[in-house]
């Protein structure tokens, strides 16, 4: 399979999407352990919203140098469902604040958006306090 690579401006339509869903957007690499943490948490909500209206988009942000080493045995290894991405884009001074302006750009973090209504979250997540997340916007 080949990977999906995008600099900010090809991930931009991908996060800011205008259509009724609901979007969660999730930003981890390999290398972060409560991000590794945490995936199973994102493939359950694919799995149990997707035929709900719910879209889930993992953006890697692991090194390109790699992608072949560990990126794409790890997506292998996890057999995840949800799309993944990667996004690599070295002018982090412009992204980070891009994706949301209160961003250190520590990760794990993630965007849940429906319309107008966005919530960025920098933390780690249990399933339960992610579900009650997309849950609000299904509202």
């Amino acid at each position: 399979d080949e990977l999906k690579v995008y600099n900010y401006d090809g991930i931009a339509p991908l996060i800011n999407k205008t259509d009724d869903k609901v979007h969660v957007v999730n930003f981890w690499a390999t290398w972060c352990a409560p991000c590794v943490k945490e995936l199973p948490y994102f493939e359950k909500i694919n799995k149990v919203y997707k035929a709900k209206g719910v879209e889930l988009l993992l953006v890697s942000l692991d090194f390109p140098r790699k992608y072949e080493t560990k990126l794409k045995p790890f997506l292998k290894e996890k057999q995840l469902k949800s799309e993944v991405v990667c996004l690599n884009d070295v002018d982090q001074n412009r992204w980070i604040p891009a994706i949301d302006t209160t961003w250190s750009g520590a990760i794990p973090a993630t965007i849940i958006y429906k319309g107008n209504k966005r919530k960025f979250y920098e933390k780690s997540f249990t399933y339960e306090e992610l579900e009650k997340e997309v849950q609000q916007f299904l509202k």
